[in-house]
């Protein structure tokens, strides 16, 4: 579980990175980002019912999704907002593929520390 400071939480804050934010997606997910002026990053997470009727399985990626940042915080820069938006691929693939796509999109947007 992410710390609360750590949370984009309020609607209004996630309307913004959508609609002001850039953007990186690839086959399975991508996110919006922008800056926020703070000196560490907030994060949300979005998978839609299009995804899955499910609400375990919609749940178990935002759960993957969510550890994959808690564990990658330290190599991603601070002080941006970022809203993570799952496609129907993340269904299908294991832990180290999403991990992996995640970490290649924060890089190719210049977000990664190393």
């Amino acid at each position: 579980m992410l710390k609360k400071d750590h949370r984009l939480k309020k609607e209004v804050e996630i309307k913004k990175v959508f609609t002001k934010g850039r953007s990186v997606f690839g086959s399975i997910c991508g996110f919006k980002y922008m800056k926020n002026g703070l000196d560490h990053s907030r994060f949300a997470i979005m998978v839609g019912t299009k995804i899955s009727k499910s609400a375990v399985k919609r749940n178990h990626i935002r759960r993957r999704v969510r550890e994959i940042i808690r564990l990658n915080k330290q190599n991603i820069k601070s002080g941006f907002d970022f809203t993570f938006i799952a496609r129907s691929g993340a269904l299908t693939v294991d832990y180290k593929e999403l991990e992996k796509v995640i970490l290649n999109g924060l890089k190719k947007a210049g977000l990664a520390k190393n």
